[in-house]
């Protein structure tokens, strides 16, 4: 199988999305299939407005065109609902290739999130147009892929009719896994850890107000983390890891907390229980769906509360790591990835 992942999130990006894909991707490629990555490294692009990170592609109509007709896909896969995303879907539409969509972020909360200052009409409208094209967008995909259970009920109650398949996001599990703690010794306990990007809708600041004894430790980049590190000089903002460095900064910890309201999944919580750690977070989508047992954590309509309960959970680092061997394998996530693929091909 010729394989086209087209994604508007791609390297050098650092977010949940990119490390999905690149973790997809070295499974499939073992599997023997060939597999090409469109992103915004090969088109002018400028940054996205409040959020420098992210690339826009610019003008990329006619090039992304000629790449796609080049690789002759069996099959066209599409990430991100971006400027890439647009005009590969149309190219699909227009040529009659079959595509499969991923709902990976919540665009309606993220859009409204940034419109919030214009009051609480506008910014219901503002969401409400954006849930149109979000469904306008993944429509005609043969296959829309979701993480959850709690995304599919979203999606549906959005009025998406195409196909929905279930595929969680894995876990790299020789970086992330249990281990001696070998950071934070000189930090106050217990160390409370958030990793993500440090962005307005991942909600950190709820954790950051939050009055826990011990420490609290921030570790990423994004817009907000000029202004985070201002405003909460108590708090460690290591920046961006990743790789060992990363797993490292996962295994130091006491508790992970997800303090984000409008994450799908939040890949980033498996990766803190393969490293042992207990996750505390809202009772959200997400979280939720991850945190299914009381020895993994704990969610609660109240952050705090829910921090509380997972430092007293009765789990184990091993029993969180085996728990999250169990259900988020990338080889066997990749494998029904390619296997729904496939079917799309047909």
């Amino acid at each position: 199988m010729k394989l086209l992942i087209v994604s508007d999130a791609w390297e050098p990006q650092i977010n949940g999305v990119v490390r999905v894909y690149q973790n997809l991707i070295r499974e499939i490629e073992a599997m023997g299939h060939e597999v090409e990555v469109i992103g915004p490294d090969r088109f002018i692009s400028m940054p996205m407005p409040g959020y420098s990170e992210i690339r826009l592609s610019l003008f990329a109509g006619p090039k992304l065109r000629k790449l796609m007709a080049a690789f002759k896909p069996s099959v066209v896969h599409i990430a991100v609902e971006g400027p890439l995303g647009w005009a590969a879907r149309a190219f699909c539409i227009k040529h009659h290739i079959p595509f499969t969509t991923f709902f990976h972020t919540q665009f309606p909360d993220y859009v409204a999130a940034r419109v919030a200052f214009s009051g609480k009409a506008l910014t219901a409208r503002v969401r409400e147009a954006m849930v149109a094209l979000v469904r306008h967008f993944h429509a005609p995909a043969r296959y829309t892929y979701v993480t959850t259970q709690s995304i599919e009920d979203q999606l549906k109650a959005w009025g998406c009719q195409q196909p929905l398949k279930r595929l969680a996001c894995g876990v790299d599990f020789s970086v992330f896994h249990t281990g001696p703690k070998t950071l934070f010794a000189e930090l106050p306990k217990p160390v409370h850890l958030f990793v993500g990007r440090i962005a307005i809708e991942k909600n950190i600041a709820a954790f950051l107000d939050l009055p826990l004894e011990g420490s609290k430790v921030v570790v990423g980049q994004g817009p907000q983390l000029d202004e985070l590190r201002a405003r909460y000089p108590d708090v460690i903002f290591t920046g961006p890891k990743v790789g060992q460095e990363l797993g490292d900064h996962f295994r130091s910890a006491d508790v992970f907390v997800f303090p984000s309201l409008t994450d799908t999944f939040g890949l980033v919580i498996v990766e803190a229980m393969a490293c042992g750690l207990p996750v505390a977070g809202y009772n959200v989508t997400g979280p939720k769906d991850i945190i299914t047992d009381d020895t993994l954590g704990a969610v609660d309509t109240d952050l705090g509360r829910a921090v509380a309960r997972a430092l007293a959970s009765g789990g184990t680092p091993q029993g969180r790591n085996a728990h999250a061997q169990k259900l988020y394998s990338w080889p066997a996530i990749a494998k029904r990835f390619v296997e729904t693929e496939a079917s799309a091909a047909q």
